[in-house]
């Protein structure tokens, strides 16, 4: 489980091609590694992924086919990626729950400055268009983010400087695409209104 909250940007230095998949060596951009062992969970651009190696700065992650095809960012060298360590129990939660499995992958149709700020218009897929609601969080890249407008599958988010500055969401431009992690709340509520109207009588 994580929070959204990026502690640092890596960037993919080396992919090594595996039977089903790839070997990323990731350099993890001044992430604290001090307390990061074999087999911890590390989230890249809102990917879960398992550290299977550590060298120095560097970290390894074995990503299969299944999660390439559906995700964007893991698959080519020189590629920023933003990482968080996965929760403790004791640790703030400064963003929302996230769980590090990417719902789907989202288009940018607009990234633009407003005053200090940036305008970040994204078109989510169909099938999860409908969990993302005005105010709500979602995750983009693995950073949490509040929704200002919905309109239709289209939303609106505003960046505030520093979340430019230390993510890889100031590479974006319109007809970029992006990981989309939708708000776990939510999975749950249409779960049980579902669940509620299997088992209402039929009339």
């Amino acid at each position: 489980m994580f929070s959204g909250i990026v502690a640092a940007c890596g960037r993919i230095e080396r992919i090594t091609p595996l039977a089903d998949g790839v070997r990323l060596t990731v350099d993890s951009g001044g992430l604290d590694l001090s307390d990061v062992i074999i087999g911890d969970s590390i989230a890249n651009s809102g990917v879960c992924l398992t550290v299977i190696g550590i060298d120095g700065p560097r970290l390894s992650f074995d990503v299969s086919r299944e999660t390439l095809n559906c995700t964007v960012g893991l698959d080519a060298e020189g590629n920023e990626v933003n990482l968080e360590k996965a929760l403790r129990l004791a640790d703030r939660l400064g963003g929302h729950l996230v769980t590090g499995h990417v719902d789907g992958v989202g288009e940018v149709l607009k990234f633009a400055p407003i005053g200090e700020s940036h305008e970040l218009v994204i078109r989510a897929p169909a099938e999860i268009a409908g969990y993302i609601a005005k105010k709500g969080s979602v995750t983009v890249n693995g950073v949490s983010l509040t929704v200002n407008r919905v309109d239709g599958r289209d939303f609106s988010i505003n960046l505030i400087p520093h979340t430019v500055a230390v993510t890889n969401l100031k590479q974006l431009a319109a007809g970029s695409r992006v990981n989309l992690e939708i708000d776990l709340i939510a999975r749950y509520v249409e779960r049980m209104l579902a669940w509620r109207d299997e088992q209402s009588p039929r009339a």
